[in-house]
């Protein structure tokens, strides 16, 4: 590759870099070309040390990156760092970047109490697979870390588990949980030394996301587990012989990529197969993205990245972690809930949800109030903290509007201003979406059009009341699932004729377990400490497909990643079994790909999916060609590897070998024509030998949409053959922003191999 020629990354980078001529450092991560370094170094981080050196005498390396990117890190000031992207070598400076969190009954709703589920769990081969959790770290003194019955740890693995002040690795580890380590220096580096007396410098959870995702992906077998009495029952992962590995990335102030690189970097080295990360940031090209360059090379080394899609739903094209090389989930409900209702002065009664565990209101309607009546704050219909005023609310039922602050501090502020209770209502903004929540005072939440009757009747009533009855736990709550309306969606905002999410899985009022550093509410006020908590996001969800691939890896050890993301998401469902389509909650109509990509997970049948859709790291470099990269940005993403793209070659990214379609059309500009696509893919037979035959339906306001499948018949006579298709989709030009969608299927009698079909006018 030319150097010292400036290539447009460069350039483009160079200009997002800030101006000031100030002092003030910053980290960045600095992504170097493997085949460019000098001879005259012996090793690569010589090299690496030379380059800082000669923009700055007193810059320190944070890390080194071998295995999942090559280069290093930095704190650099601003010019020092466009300095640094001028030396040879150098294929991109990116400045470090904060992600943020992506904040029981699921074995039972996803099938894995079938006998021949548990079979696959319980087998040899099940406890060889390691995920490696990127999260706040671990409470390893949770029964959900048992180790009872595993052999020795896997001869492959690398990793272990740090000694810190408060964390004892010959107590915390075991042979379940193999290692633990922390990620602090990109996050020092920009927010300051973490405060040990307020926060553990070690792979310790003083937060609780990281204990509960990482027990939800690969739990042990817990009795008699609940959250103060809710959610009763037996508490496990999705694969509880997998084998779990910590790697606590973020902080009180954040999760910075430099660290998350260097987990990555960590985990793939150490020897996981799986790594499961619920966090993200906003949709950034790949080449800039540390996620999606992690993911890359992990995925070259046969690991699978699993991610959270984001919980900025329903608005379109939210999603992050959009690189195909990624499985990004998004969430849906369980058939469970906990009821709480409403009960008002004039007989009239709504149902919400809640946690509460503490002692009932009485049963006997007392005083209400609208928090927008109890305030000298404009906003203090939001329940604010010191927006109420004690003499109006004391000993009332408050009813609060949902936003800005977090649920159960809005309740605290009531309890604090002298309240009994609370009435939370969702606006327009949440819907109808119930997320419960482990309140400190009687209250419950309802949604958008409960919460209107409610509110006018307390502002329109003269002597309004109001009590709330709690409900406990319900099962066999219908229909489910339906689509959470904070579940982020599609159409995907950096490369739209890749569909994200790829599919969903449950991510609402999940019991997983907990830290003991904070109550479930995660208040400071909150002294209560449970084993085990009850939270909602596609942070919930993300870890039951890494546990979920964990099994399939077990089952299938010669599976790729591709391979096994595509088991799961062909025989995905996205029907009830009455045949009605998956609900979205946000809307309460029909759920589309861009908001559940191929459905929901449906664990049995993606043991034995009969063909899979498998690529490799060449199929998505002829992606990247697709999208124009240049040699330097696919570079910078795939670890300085010299590649270039053939020009006399035809590059579509439509044709990548993806598990569902996403077909863009042009918009129309005038006239009556129409557009015709193509999309090609190959499938492979995992199965037995059968005859596939393809049905296609699609969904277009005003119709209009024709689909052709050549061949419409596909024969395979062993396993590991692979067949080609090609799929032609024609419609009029439409205006843009106009959507659609349908589903192509191919059954053999005994397999049901289905892709989701998303059409978008742009």
């Amino acid at each position: 590759m030319a150097q010292p020629i400036l290539s447009s990354l460069l350039l483009l980078l160079l200009l997002l870099l800030p101006n000031s001529a100030s002092a003030i450092r910053s980290s960045y991560i600095i992504h170097m070309s493997k085949p460019q370094k000098p001879a005259l170094f012996e090793y690569h981080s010589d090299w690496y040390d030379e380059s800082l050196r000669s923009v700055s005498a007193s810059a320190q390396i944070l890390y080194t990156y071998h295995t999942v990117a090559h280069g290093f890190s930095a704190s650099l000031t601003a010019a020092e760092a466009r300095t640094l992207a001028h030396r040879p070598g150098v294929l991109s400076v990116l400045p470090d970047t904060p992600y943020d969190l992506h904040t029981t009954r699921t074995p039972e709703f996803l099938g894995l109490d079938r006998s021949d589920v548990r079979v696959i769990q319980d087998s040899d081969t099940a406890t060889d697979i390691i995920i490696g959790v990127l999260d706040t770290g671990v409470w390893p003194e949770r029964n959900s870390f048992d180790d009872t019955g595993f052999g020795p740890i896997p001869t492959g693995w690398k990793g272990y588990c740090v000694e810190a002040k408060d964390f004892d690795p010959a107590k915390a580890c075991n042979r379940k949980l193999i290692g633990a380590r922390f990620f602090s220096k990109g996050y020092e580096s920009s927010a300051g030394v973490i405060d040990d007396s307020r926060e553990s410098r070690s792979p310790r959870d003083g937060d609780g996301h990281g204990t509960h995702t990482s027990t939800t992906a690969a739990g042990s077998e817990v009795l008699e587990a609940s959250l103060l009495g809710y959610a009763e029952g037996k508490a496990r992962g999705m694969s509880t012989r997998a084998r779990l590995a910590i790697y606590k990335v973020c902080w009180a102030g954040g999760c910075f990529s430099s660290d998350i690189l260097a987990a990555m970097d960590a985990a793939v080295e150490d020897g996981c197969n799986v790594l499961s990360l619920s966090l993200g940031g906003g949709a950034a090209e790949y080449f800039r993205d540390s996620i999606a360059i992690g993911a890359f090379n992990a995925m070259e080394r046969g690991v699978l990245v699993s991610c959270s899609a984001g919980n900025s739903g329903p608005g379109a094209a939210t999603a992050s972690n959009l690189a195909p090389w990624i499985t990004t989930v998004g969430a849906g409900t369980i058939d469970r809930d906990f009821p709480a209702y409403v009960v008002l002065g004039d007989g009239k009664n709504f149902t919400g949800v809640s946690l509460y565990s503490g002692k009932p209101i009485q049963s006997s309607p007392i005083s209400f109030i609208f928090a927008g009546n109890a305030t000298n704050s404009s906003n203090g219909n939001l329940c604010l903290p010191g927006t109420l005023v004690p003499e109006k609310v004391a000993g009332k039922v408050v009813l609060c509007e949902r936003g800005v602050n977090a649920r159960v501090q809005k309740g605290m502020v009531v309890k604090n201003a002298g309240g009994a209770g609370m009435v939370l209502v969702n606006t327009a903004a949440n819907g109808e979406e119930l997320v419960a929540d482990a309140h400190l005072l009687p209250a419950t939440l309802v949604g958008e059009n409960a919460g209107n009757v409610i509110k006018t009747y307390a502002i329109s009533d003269p002597n309004p009341t109001a009590t709330i009855i709690f409900g406990g736990t319900k099962v066999g709550i219908q229909p489910s699932p339906v689509v959470a309306a904070f579940s982020s969606r599609g159409p995907n905002a950096v490369t739209p004729e890749i569909l994200k999410p790829d599919l969903i899985a449950p991510g609402v009022n999940i019991l997983s377990a907990w830290t003991g550093a904070v109550g479930p509410t995660g208040l400071p006020s909150d002294s209560r400490r449970v084993e085990f908590n009850i939270i909602s996001g596609t942070s919930m969800s993300c870890p039951h497909i890494s546990g979920l691939a964990a099994l399939l890896k077990g089952a299938h050890p010669d599976w790729s990643p591709a391979a096994i993301k595509s088991a799961l998401m062909t025989t995905a469902y996205a029907e009830y079994p009455d045949g009605n389509p998956i609900l979205d909650v946000a809307t309460g109509k029909p759920a589309t790909p861009f908001d559940f990509g191929a459905g929901h997970v449906d664990p049995p049948r993606a043991i034995d999916p009969g063909l899979v859709y498998d690529l490799t790291a060449e199929d998505y470099l002829d992606f990247l060609c697709a999208l124009n990269y240049t040699s330097m940005q696919i570079a910078a993403l795939a670890k300085g590897r010299n590649f270039s793209c053939d020009s006399n070659k035809t590059y579509a990214a439509s044709n990548l070998n993806y598990p569902s379609f996403s077909v863009v059309f042009p918009a129309a500009i005038s006239g009556e024509t129409t557009t015709t696509l193509i999309h090609d893919r190959v499938v492979t037979n995992v199965g037995s030998p059968g005859i596939y035959k393809a049905v296609v339906t699609a969904k277009v306001d005003g119709g209009g949409v024709k689909i052709t499948v050549e061949p419409s018949e596909l024969s395979f006579g062993e396993a590991g053959e692979k067949k080609g298709y090609r799929v032609k989709f024609t419609a009029a030009l439409r205006p843009s922003g106009s959507v659609g969608s349908g589903r192509l299927v191919w059954s053999d009698g005994k397999h049901t191999v289905s892709s989701p079909i998303a059409f978008t006018w742009i």
